[in-house]
């Protein structure tokens, strides 16, 4: 069931955001499949899903993605809108749910509520623009179109469409995704403004493993 999600205007004040902290990177495009049992986020996710509105994913520094009884948690303060694009409730008491990432923020204050859920003030941050990918990272967007292949073949589809191979941000962020490097390290990517950095980043590591000449 396709669920649209109004995303917000450049710099745009996000008020009462309410955030699911993960062990992992959502990047702008990109797909995050969540099994939610835990009250707090089948909640969020019905709320998100009854109003038509996204909610908010941040990498955990610390502590455990559910359970009170995990103790504190720390978080990054850049992360990633996600909107709902399909929710089966197959099982009593368990969603399966696929989000699409959207927009970046930048969170300025957290609270928690009652019933455990983080919610924040944040600020939306620019798109990458449409920059090209440079003459010499060329190998790396063909690497990432060999990969997708791969997997596929494997019987995985991480990715969804539309692809856009003639954007740096995308194919950067794609590999990114599949990358088996650190939270960290996908943490800072996420974070940088140029998407021709965060390419060239993702090139210079590709080269440095031989997976690219």
């Amino acid at each position: 069931m396709p669920v649209g999600a109004d995303l917000p205007a450049l710099g745009e004040a996000l008020t009462e955001l309410p955030l699911f902290p993960l062990r992992s990177v959502l990047f702008p495009d990109g797909l995050l499949r969540l099994k939610v049992f835990e009250a707090r986020y089948l909640d969020l996710v019905s709320a998100c899903l009854r109003e038509g509105k996204p909610f908010g994913v941040v990498a955990l520094r610390s502590g455990a993605e559910v359970g009170a009884a995990a103790g504190p948690v720390e978080f990054e303060a850049q992360g990633t809108l996600a909107e709902l694009v399909d929710v089966d409730s197959a099982q009593p008491g368990i969603l399966q749910v696929s989000c699409r990432g959207t927009q970046r923020f930048e969170v300025i204050s957290t609270a928690q509520q009652a019933d455990g859920l983080w919610v924040a003030q944040a600020l939306s941050i620019a798109d990458d623009d449409d920059t090209a990918p440079t003459a010499e990272l060329i190998e790396t967007v063909r690497g990432l179109a060999g990969a997708m292949k791969a997997l596929r073949a494997q019987g995985a589809e991480p990715f969804v469409e539309p692809y856009r191979f003639e954007r740096a941000g995308w194919v950067a962020n794609r590999w990114c995704e599949i990358l088996p490097i650190s939270l960290a390290a996908k943490q800072k990517l996420l974070e940088l403004q140029d998407p021709l950095v965060r390419l060239k980043l993702v090139d210079e590591y590709l080269r440095g493993k031989g997976v690219v000449g």
